[in-house]
């Protein structure tokens, strides 16, 4: 018996959708292209292509495919998608909604707040050749520890990756 794991990473913030469909595509499946991991879970290494290609087929349309184990698949969700990624940006929904109720008008609030995401996401990941400024690097000085736990990475820790899968499931 084989069993294969195949999960889709959903089309990235940065892309060159060209079409409408395709920018509004967010899930991925319908238009715009996204990346999957797939993880020969148990069977003959024969088997992999097999289930790359119904990966491929299940979430196209798909521009890279990933090999990873079951564990490290556990570590990108719920670990790092989930736990990591959708808390920060549930904050960040929140730290929106605290500075619309402190009175700045909410489609200004989101439109800097969106904006902003857009341009240090493309810092801090690479997409552009940039650095932040002074102001800037002292904000995130000041801000992490304020809003992160010293110890937050136990999150990746495998006894907490299994209770994330535990408590979810």
């Amino acid at each position: 018996m084989t069993y294969f794991v195949s999960h889709p990473c959903h089309p990235p913030i940065f892309n060159n959708e060209e079409t409408a469909e395709g920018r509004r595509d967010h899930f991925g499946g319908i238009a715009a292209k996204q990346a999957i991991v797939n993880a020969l879970m148990q069977g003959p290494e024969e088997h992999y292509a097999l289930g790359d290609k119904v990966g491929r087929a299940i979430y196209a349309p798909v521009f890279r495919s990933h090999r990873v184990t079951v564990e490290q698949m556990a570590l990108l969700e719920p670990g790092l998608s989930e736990t990591v990624c959708a808390s920060l940006l549930d904050v960040m929904r929140e730290a929106m909604d605290e500075v619309v109720a402190r009175g700045v008008p909410k489609e200004a609030a989101r439109d800097f707040l969106l904006g902003h995401l857009n341009i240090l996401g493309a810092v801090i990941f690479d997409e552009i050749d940039g650095v932040f400024s002074a102001a800037c690097n002292k904000a995130i000085e000041f801000g992490k520890p304020v809003l992160m736990k010293e110890d937050w990475k136990r999150v990746f820790e495998p006894d907490e990756i299994a209770a994330s899968i535990q408590r979810i499931t």
